[in-house]
């Protein structure tokens, strides 16, 4: 398969890329990245694709999280750990309550740019871009911070590295074992309105896990999990620079990252983004709003997987709470009656975003539940599997939404907002989520 080149794909008119004054700075970036090793391999991939397939055939469900937007200064081991603790806390929960394999994808590894509204921001009467992602520009509002530098798109991929060698260190080396659960999460029942039913189910799993090693059994999924990275294909760029072809299939794969997918700004039929992951044999996702018709999905699955193989198209919908009884429906029915092939997830937090009146874009717990139990119920009036969710979240305690457990008010917002972009559930509200999609899941 022919990949496009950049220029074809520049030719495209490509949306919310970055504007380089040094288009030499600009090759020599790239020239770079191409030399790099990959940061995923393409049999990773196909593991990945295999286990959506499962997805989307309603004998598995996707738990897909972390940052709204990852930073350089964020690649840490506590940030890392404190991200997968959460992640794999939710999927026990998960697990446990469906009964079904709970496929775990990490919104990290690559997050590194976001799709703006406006192209520059004014504060006190100064205007310069805005801040798209610290892989093109700094969230510091001084004009050398906001430049578009493309030596940024390097940086993304050694702090990309970074993340993913921590991330497989941690699900291999002990820190995934079952056993520990009770361990990560003691503060968390303690201080929790929802942690004593989550210490009922540690307690639960930890009778089950004592019986089997009772009986001789005693599996390594008891101690290591599969876990793998995505991220939206954003940057053109860094993206192209980071295809490859397989030397086991001759197939390209795109190697930053294992699962990719396209925005909902970003997913015109025959815009740059569509053309370019239509080549690559990565398992792919693509975001759907209120405004998709099912013509739309329909056209975009015949582009993107025309071959209707399981586990490479998953159709993420964003619709928010107050739309997605209404404008679900139609869509997943005729999208199935065509005979597309996807996997179907719920982004609930980015239909669902506004500002406070002191200032902060926040979201409000509730209608993040809310619009997950409307997804459910489209799924189950119609016969089909709704088959996981798509989150931004953080393993830290901090006050970005509003509302859970802990009541958080917008008052609350400021003591600790660390977002650089969009509001993320703290670990105490993602907890609870999952415990809420949990009894969803069991009542299928």
């Amino acid at each position: 398969m022919t990949i496009p080149s950049l220029a074809d794909l520049h030719a495209l008119e490509p949306a919310q890329q970055p504007t380089y004054a040094d288009r030499a700075a600009v090759d020599s970036a790239v020239s770079r990245l191409q030399g790099m090793p990959p940061l995923v391999f393409a049999g990773e991939c196909d593991n990945l694709r295999e286990k959506l397939a499962a997805v989307a055939d309603g004998k598995a469900f996707l738990l897909q999280g972390g940052d709204c937007a990852e930073t350089f200064d964020g690649v840490t081991a506590e940030n890392v750990r404190n991200k997968l603790r959460v992640l794999l806390s939710m999927a026990v929960v998960l697990t446990y309550a469906a009964s079904v394999p709970v496929v775990k994808l990490g919104r990290m590894a690559g997050q590194y740019a976001k799709p703006r509204s406006s192209d520059n921001e004014t504060r006190d009467g100064v205007t310069l871009p805005a801040y798209r992602g610290d892989a093109v520009n700094g969230f510091a509002f001084t004009p050398e911070t906001r430049r578009h530098d493309p030596q940024r798109l390097v940086e993304v991929y050694h702090a990309s590295a970074a993340t993913l060698n921590l991330t497989r260190a941690f699900v291999t080396g002990g820190y995934a074992d079952l056993r520990q659960m009770h361990e990560w999460n003691t503060d968390f029942v303690r201080t929790s309105p929802v942690g004593q039913r989550y210490e009922r189910i540690g307690a639960e799993i930890d009778r089950a896990l004592a019986f089997m090693e009772a009986c001789g059994a005693n599996p390594d999924e008891f101690h290591t999990v599969d876990f793998h990275s995505s991220h939206e294909a954003l940057l053109l760029e860094y993206e192209h620079a980071m295809t490859r072809i397989d030397s086991r299939t001759e197939k390209p794969y795109d190697v930053s990252g294992h699962f990719l997918w396209i925005g909902e700004r970003t997913r015109q039929l025959d815009g740059a983004h569509v053309e370019l992951l239509s080549k690559v044999s990565n398992p792919i996702g693509v975001k759907l709003g209120p405004t998709t018709s099912p013509d739309d999905a329909i056209a975009l699955a015949e582009r993107l997987d025309p071959d209707r193989i399981p586990g490479r198209l998953t159709f993420i919908t964003r619709m928010g709470a107050g739309k997605i009884r209404d404008r679900l429906p139609e869509l997943v029915e005729k999208v199935t009656a065509s005979g597309v092939r996807a996997a179907w997830v719920c982004d609930p937090m980015h239909g669902n975003t506004f500002e406070t009146e002191n200032g902060f874009k926040t979201r409000e717990f509730d209608d993040v539940i809310d619009e997950v139990r409307g997804f459910f119920e489209v799924h189950r009036s119609l016969g089909t599997w709704p088959g996981g969710m798509h989150v931004e979240l953080t393993g830290d305690d901090v006050t970005e939404c509003v509302g859970g457990g802990a009541a958080l008010s917008a008052a609350d917002l400021s003591h600790r907002y660390e977002s650089v972009v969009d509001p993320r559930l703290n670990r105490a509200q993602s907890l609870e989520l999952a415990f809420l999609v949990s009894e969803m899941l069991s009542q299928r």
